[in-house]
């Protein structure tokens, strides 16, 4: 029989390899869908990227969960939190409003670009 238990005290023990493994994918993952969604790729692939970009983002809140069951509410926990909370919104954005998503993305390349010529470095 499966001892729930047990997975949370793995989650606790290895919770520096878990968080250094889940935290660069967080981030990796959802750019692939902010990237895809502002390449307007077909919806079949940006609803792909961002089920893959959802699954460490909700194992992130479980580990997190895992250390509020024991008591532990710390800052890191509460940051972690907020950086799959974080992630889990731009990809459920990505699925369900992916024109303002790609327009909000053109507009703050250009935003960029306009802040980067007028401090006068030359681009390619």
């Amino acid at each position: 029989m499966f001892d729930f238990n047990t997975l949370l005290e793995f989650s606790r023990t290895n919770c520096l390899a878990i968080c250094a493994f889940l935290v660069p994918a967080n981030l990796l993952f959802t750019l692939q869908t902010m990237i895809f969604t502002g390449l307007h790729r077909p919806q079949a692939q940006v609803r792909q990227a961002a089920g893959l970009a959802c699954l460490p983002a909700l194992v992130m809140v479980f580990h997190v969960f895992t250390w509020w069951m024991i008591g532990v509410v710390m800052a890191p926990t509460f940051i972690l939190l907020g950086l799959a909370s974080t992630c889990l919104s731009i990809n459920f954005w990505a699925i369900a409003h992916p024109q303002s998503m790609a327009h909000f993305l053109r507009a703050l390349v250009l935003r960029v670009l306009s802040l980067v010529r007028r401090s006068g470095v030359e681009l390619p």
